[in-house]
């Protein structure tokens, strides 16, 4: 969620009333301090909602709602937010259930039921998660539902770091300086947690060479004795690739052996872990419980969980790895409870939508939706690689082992996702370097901006730093994604990129992002500079 500042109204309207013009490298225009409409039924009532203060008087419901309705309608339509990782749409009873419990808070479970019946849903998916993710025979698997993978991933790295700090403390050890090692492909949220819990991030560059993700030899390079783990993630957002959990366990045993320093790892399975666990390839290599490293491993409900935002989730293999000083006992409206999250109130809703879904959708369910969306995710990237003008940095659609793009060759027809490289259905994609020595004013974003004109939205942007040269489209398939309007996104990027092809430089430029003069292009060159070093947002 962004931070947003207050407005005042009256100043913004001197402001833009003094600014009322447009120029090269400039641009504004005179706004409103209302939203003005008028009711189809009665167009002589004309409503004025305030936009940034509280009106003085009350309005008609239906009247308010239709003037927030359609100004919503502005929205790009949410199956066509290609971009997304988030679900869209739930199933007529998931959503009755959700419409019924809305008013539940998580906080307030004992002030429902005598049998909690919602606190013991909750109980459930995190049985479920730990056993779906192999938690070992003789453990006590712990865990809890979030408002997202990004708190979960706090959470997660939080416990590592108090953990590192008992043992350091306990062998008379200094604890100020802390750091935990990602790679540059991490989403935000990795590295806000480093800076909100004082833990310097290592954040390794990412390279062709390892597949766009954390690189292991590099790694090695950044282990030391004030490592608190490391965050390995299960489906990076830029390629849809899977770092190597199994391989970086195995250098973590090595540097163990060495130096006698045991360092654990936190898995950010916010997409892959309700992927991975239900595919035929699963994930390639090990990378759940059944590593005795893995400590904690979090997934997003509201992702491939296949529920409304937001609802994340965060399970350790073990009681013994969450510190019980960070567990909150809390006796509140008539009950005792044990908490730990960062906020207290949390939607209940989410949580009874998720077991609705692990228990309408079972295990073949969950799989069948995942190697669906894997398949079209491999028809979409066969289809951009035919035309010549694309290629694919994600690998989902090659067979097994086979990593690299080779111009003109024939798609690989395998039976299931086991016969392909693993990997989200996540197809990342850029233009060949044969096209754009060809077509030299063709703009990638562009093409980008153009679906966006059709009403998609496909990103175009920067890989990690260090490859941050390329630029990448990038297209999430979901559940909701069917196979027309797959058939129409292909014929539409085809037309989209024929049109670019055929327009001269001069026409091109209107299309372009922002202009490269004045103080808006000096903005945008210094936001591009900084995006050069360390993480930086990626759509998720």
């Amino acid at each position: 969620m962004s931070l947003s500042r207050h407005i005042d109204p009256e100043e913004l309207v001197e402001h833009l009333k003094d600014t009322a013009f447009s120029a090269r490298g400039k641009t504004a225009g005179i706004g409103s301090t209302h939203i003005s409409h008028s009711s189809s039924a009665n167009p002589a009532e004309g409503l004025q909602l305030t936009k940034h203060v509280i009106p003085k008087e009350t309005s008609p419901p239906e009247a308010v709602y239709d003037a927030i309705h359609y100004e919503l309608e502005l929205d790009s339509t949410p199956n066509l937010n290609l971009a997304s990782f988030v679900a869209t749409e739930m199933e007529p009873w998931a959503r009755k259930l959700v419409v019924e419990n809305l008013g539940k808070n998580m906080a307030d479970a004992d002030a429902y039921q005598m049998r909690k019946a919602m606190q013991d849903m909750h109980a459930r998916c995190v049985s479920i998660l730990a056993n779906l993710w192999n938690v070992q025979k003789g453990e006590k698997a712990i865990g809890t539902a979030t408002t997202g993978s990004s708190e979960a991933i706090h959470l997660g790295g939080l416990a590592m770091k108090r953990r590192w700090q008992e043992k350091r403390k306990a062998e008379g050890k200094d604890t100020l300086h802390p750091n935990i090692i990602m790679g540059a492909n991490a989403q935000v949220a990795l590295e806000k947690f480093a800076r909100y819990f004082e833990v310097e991030p290592r954040i390794l560059p990412v390279s062709a060479k390892s597949q766009y993700r954390l690189d292991p030899d590099l790694v090695k390079e950044n282990l030391d004795e004030n490592t608190i783990g490391i965050f390995v993630i299960l489906g990076s957002t830029y390629t849809g690739h899977y770092e190597p959990v199994e391989e970086i366990h195995g250098i973590l045993d090595e540097f163990e052996k060495k130096t006698g320093i045991y360092i654990p790892i936190h898995v950010d399975a916010a997409s892959g872990g309700f992927i991975a666990p239900f595919t035929h390839a699963k994930a390639g290599f090990k990378w759940d419980f059944s590593l005795p490293r893995v400590h904690s491993i979090n997934v997003s409900g509201h992702k491939y969980g296949l529920v409304y935002p937001g609802l994340g989730w965060i399970v350790w293999r073990d009681e013994q790895y969450l510190p019980k000083h960070l567990i909150f006992e809390l006796s509140y409206l008539g009950g005792t409870e044990e908490s730990y999250t960062l906020n207290f109130s949390r939607p209940g809703a989410q949580v009874i939508a998720q077991y609705y879904n692990l228990m309408r959708f079972g295990f073949k369910g969950y799989r069948d939706i995942a190697e669906t969306t894997l398949s079209n995710a491999r028809l979409l990237s066969d289809a951009l690689e035919a035309t010549g003008w694309f290629r694919c940095l994600s690998s989902i659609h090659r067979k097994k082992g086979d990593l690299e793009y080779r111009p003109g060759k024939k798609p690989f027809q395998g039976r299931s996702s086991a016969d392909f490289n693993p990997g989200l259905p996540v197809v990342a994609f850029t233009l060949t370097d044969e096209f754009k020595k060809e077509n030299p004013h063709v703009k990638q974003v562009t093409i980008s901006k153009l679906l966006h004109a059709k009403r998609y939205c496909v990103p175009n942007y920067a890989l990690p730093p260090k490859e941050q040269d390329t630029e990448i489209m990038r297209i999430v398939i979901r559940e909701t994604m069917q196979l027309e309007l797959l058939d129409r996104l292909i014929a539409d990027i085809c037309s989209v990129t024929e049109t670019v092809m055929s327009t001269d430089t001069f026409d091109l430029s209107a299309w372009q992002p922002y202009s490269t003069k004045g103080k808006v292009g000096a903005e945008k060159k210094k936001e591009k500079e900084l995006k050069n070093h360390g993480i930086h947002r990626s759509v998720c």
